[in-house]
């Protein structure tokens, strides 16, 4: 009996636990274009004749799925040194069986479809290497036997949705040096036990969970060049002293982490490059002095304060310095370009908006390759300083991509046989030939303008790989949030038409083994895909593996041990239950296409059944104009929200995807987290982070028996405006949310603020042919009644402004509890004449407990701000961020004691005195007077 299991239907199952890989999913010829199945070396290759496969015709011209399955060989065990099955939409779950795996040194799935957890028994794999899972949908904690592969060089688990805390055990990966667990769920505290790790040369875990301190033992880390913790929660930690002592770190960057305190002296790092620690609470001055070796220095969003040190105009490598929204005074700068010297490439960014600069010099003429940001600042408002006026506006940079050109000289049009192009860089610039195309990302870059650099990295490049400079072009290149470089390349022949196949498997072999490391400044980099192309139907039958072409497509691999005990009883229980499934399933419409996002989790009807108990009314938390939302729980544990479309909801098949898409990219901590998505049998469901505390609105309603004290609706606010700044100013490229109300801000279990539903969200228009961004698209008015932009209701234009409208009505609701619309009164209308009429504290939700009312002012003078009728007349969310900061400034730190505190330098102790005690509920206070809510 030939250990063969099979399953040709479209359903993903569990079969036989000794499957490496338990998968079934559907191919087509697009997977040609793809990285090398790699996955024998040893002995495995000399029972090849044993290898057996099915496929229901033509793999290579039509759809098929099935189960590869391997007879064990004699020894009990397999001898495979190499599983790469790099970005072939491969689906199921990793089996506990490739544990027995003990010769394997390279594992890497990365890019597919994988869900389920990393089974412990990866442990056991002592001789592995590399162990490459990211960029799929794998969830759960790490195990701590991933602590015993002392051989491990890298570990990639990036971009998935892995949770829990890293395991100390890890402190035990002795010859790690790259570990990357950016873009999960990982939360807890970064243990300090890693600092142990005498090799470790990158540090990612950006866009996680962590909290607690940042740990000072990371200093002591030897051979650390990159550490990357952005958009994780250290709340109240400060930024160790001794970081400084990292003498080997080329990129520092925390940004987004709630560091607090001051900027310790990292002047004795002699190689740092890069600089990010924007969107904290640091306060203190500037640091003066930083490697000379530095590109990019972002200090953004804190409360800095000082003047800007002299010392930064001996930076000559600096593209980038950014410390707009601070509390910087005294003069702007005007020698920090002097000693660079600018070729065409070459740009420095000054980005100083939102600060207290009040002087210039009266010659302020800087070089065209240099931009100069001064927006927010006193000096804009100086009648003298007309010649400044350019400086003053309000923008937002980014870097451009680089697109193709093609060659201006006039060449015969080349062979339609195959993909032929003329290379543009190729000294023979005629000559036909056909490249081969390479997806290239830079995980995390020193830099900040890749445009000067690209010389450099096509040197690099392809000195690494063994080509000449010009066999190298960079077809595109944009930036990701992270940040992070996603690069199209083209790697042609070399004086010939086209590569031979020993040419074609060299290169492939080096970017997809980790082969190569380029230089410092460029960071880790990773393989998104390599497109055969034309050359596809070039590769023989037989490759390095011995494997066939049809088994290269086809194989949804496993080795196993013991395949021939699987038993015709399995069977037939596993198709009795599956035709049961196939019943159910017969209502799902013929006409809808289902949809297909990557790196979003895609669960089945059965999934989310078995989540809500059929979804029982007793799961139901909540209903809208979409449908109901249910509570679940995963079969991992993870509870979860639910959004169960309704028949003819308002929201359709293209909002539904608008959604899915846009979350699939944004991360921010006050943006609600997408975990996936079901389309099937008619349903259309979206899958939340599930929020334990509801939506705002709920907490506003009179039916709600704790009402929301004046500290946490300012908290909330702030909360809700970071996330919206967010999607304006970070997102690649920006979003117009669109749909901005109190019940789409959602709160988790710490009442922190998340805004949540995209689906009628719109991207931010890009630059036109002129290379001019315009300030609005024109589209149709979607939204809801009492939170519309009226300029937006009237000409059709969205624009920025109409999501700072649509906020400044959900802060008139925090502040009054009032609804937008409520008996035909406007909630816009009803302050501002209670304002105008000197009653502006009349209505104050009365259920609120008592408020200084400085900050009481001052946030109605916000929110009012931003209901302003004129768009232009609003401010921009940055400015509203800011403002929010200031309010929380002037109120406790502490929000149980509710100790007031003014400023920096005056501290007034008071106390509240619950409206349930005798007396008064009211502030009782020496200093700034307060009022209790009416």
């Amino acid at each position: 009996m030939i250990g063969v299991f099979l399953i040709f239907y479209g359903a993903i199952m569990t079969i036989s636990p000794t499957c490496i890989l338990h998968v079934a999913q559907a191919w087509s010829t697009d997977s040609l274009e793809i990285s090398a199945l790699r996955i024998i070396r040893g002995s495995l290759i000399d029972n090849m004749n044993n290898l057996k496969s099915w496929s229901k015709g033509d793999p290579c011209t039509s759809n098929w799925t099935g189960i590869f399955c391997y007879p064990a060989p004699k020894d009990g065990y397999l001898h495979i040194r190499e599983m790469q099955l790099l970005k072939l939409n491969l689906s199921g779950t990793l089996a506990p069986e490739l544990g027995l795996l003990s010769h394997l040194e390279i594992l890497d799935f990365m890019w597919n479809g994988i869900h389920g957890t990393i089974p412990k028994e990866i442990g056991n794999i002592t001789s592995l290497k590399l162990l490459l899972l990211n960029g799929n949908l794998i969830s759960g904690p790490l195990p701590d036997e991933i602590g015993n592969l002392y051989n491990l060089n890298r570990l990639q688990i990036d971009q998935n949705q892995i949770s829990g805390p890293i395991p100390k055990s890890f402190a035990n990966l002795r010859k790690i040096k790259h570990l990357h667990m950016n873009n999960n769920s990982l939360s807890g505290k970064i243990p300090p036990e890693l600092s142990r790790l005498p090799i470790l040369y990158h540090f990612l875990v950006d866009n996680n969970n962590f909290s607690g301190y940042l740990p000072p033992e990371l200093a002591s880390l030897p051979s650390l060049k990159i550490l990357q913790l952005d958009n994780n929660n250290f709340s109240g930690s400060s930024i160790p002293a001794s970081f400084s002592n990292m003498t080997m770190l080329v990129k520092l960057s925390l940004r987004n982490c709630s560091l607090q305190g001051a900027i310790p002296d990292l002047s004795q790092i002699p190689r740092l490059g890069y600089l990010d620690l924007s969107w904290n609470q640091l306060k203190g001055p500037l640091p003066s002095k930083l490697s000379i070796d530095i590109t990019t220095i972002v200090l953004s969003h804190n409360y800095l304060n000082g003047t800007i040190p002299l010392t930064f105009s001996g930076l000559p490598k600096l593209q980038k310095l950014s410390l707009a929204n601070n509390l910087l005074t005294g003069s702007v700068p005007s020698s920090i370009w002097q000693n660079m010297t600018f070729n065409t490439n070459d740009t420095l960014l000054l980005d100083f908006q939102n600060n207290s600069l009040t002087d210039i010099s009266d010659d302020y003429s800087p070089p065209a390759n240099v931009t100069i940001l001064l927006y927010g600042n006193p000096v804009c408002d100086s009648e003298n300083q007309l010649d400044i006026v350019h400086f003053c506006q309000l923008k937002t940079i980014s870097e451009a991509s680089r697109n193709s050109t093609k060659s201006k000289i006039m060449c015969r049009r080349c062979p339609v046989d195959k993909d032929y192009e003329h290379n543009p860089l190729s000294p023979m610039q005629c000559l036909c030939t056909v490249p081969l195309g390479v997806g290239f990302r830079l995980k995390s870059p020193g830099i900040s303008d890749f445009r000067s650099y690209i010389n450099d990295f096509e040197i690099n490049l392809t000195s690494l790989l063994h080509l000449f400079v010009y066999q190298l072009y960079i077809d595109s290149f944009i930036w990701e949030s992270g940040p992070r470089l996603n690069m199209q390349l083209k790697l042609f022949p070399s004086n010939v038409s086209v590569f031979n196949v020993s040419e074609i498997l060299r290169l492939r072999g080096m970017l997809a083994g980790w082969e190569i490391t380029l230089s410092d400044v460029f960071g880790p980099y990773e393989l998104l895909n390599f497109t055969l192309g034309s050359y596809a139907s070039d590769i023989p039958d037989t490759s390095e593996s011995g494997l066939s072409k049809n088994a290269m497509v086809g194989i949804l691999v496993g080795a196993v041990a013991g395949a021939i005990a699987v038993s015709v009883a399995v069977t037939v229980l596993i198709m009795r239950r599956y035709r049961g499934y196939r019943a159910i399933s017969r209502k799902r419409s013929s006409m809808r296409t289902s949809i297909k996002i990557n790196d979003v989790k895609c669960f089945t009807f059965e999934d989310m059944a078995r989540a809500t108990s059929n979804f029982s009314n007793s799961t139901q938390v909540g209903q809208g104009g979409y449908g109901k939302v249910y509570r679940g729980t995963l079969v991992d544990g993870t509870p979860v929200a639910i959004k169960r479309a309704q028949e003819g909801s308002v929201q359709g098949s293209k909002e539904f995807s608008t959604e899915i898409e846009l979350l699939s990219r944004l991360h921010h901590r006050n943006l609600v987290s997408l975990v996936g998505y079901c389309d099937e049998q008619d349903e259309q469901m979206l899958v939340y982070e599930f929020m334990p505390n509801g939506t705002l609105r709920d907490h506003l309603s009179a039916k709600c028996t704790e009402p929301l004290s004046f500290s946490k609706r300012l908290h909330i606010a702030l909360g809700s405006a970071r996330g919206i700044l967010y999607l304006h100013s970070e997102a690649n490229p920006p979003i117009f949310h669109r749909d901005i109300k109190a019940s789409n801000i959602l709160l988790d279990f710490k009442f922190v603020a998340k805004v949540a539903d995209f689906g009628l969200s719109r991207l931010a228009p890009g630059h036109d042919a002129e290379g001019i961004t315009p300030g609005h698209i024109s589209t149709v008015v979607k939204g809801t009644p009492g939170y519309l932009d009226p300029e937006y209701l009237l000409t059709h234009k969205l624009t920025d402004r109409s999501d700072v409208y649509s906020l400044g009505v959900v802060f008139l609701e925090l502040l009054t509890g009032m609804r937008p619309i409520s008996h035909g009164k406007n909630i816009v209308r009803e302050v501002k004449t209670a304002c105008q009429c000197g009653l502006m504290f009349s209505i104050i939700d009365s259920r609120m407990n008592a408020y200084p009312s400085e900050c009481m002012e001052k946030f109605i003078s916000l929110a009012l701000g931003c209901c302003h009728d004129e768009t232009d007349v609003r401010p921009p969310m940055s400015e509203v961020v800011r403002e929010l900061e200031n309010i929380l400034h002037m109120m406790p730190e502490d929000a149980t004691s509710e100790a007031l505190v003014t400023d920096s330098s005056k501290i007034v102790s008071v106390s509240f005195v619950s409206s349930e005690s005798s007396g008064a509920d009211h502030l009782v206070s020496s200093g700034i007077p307060a009022v209790a809510a009416r």
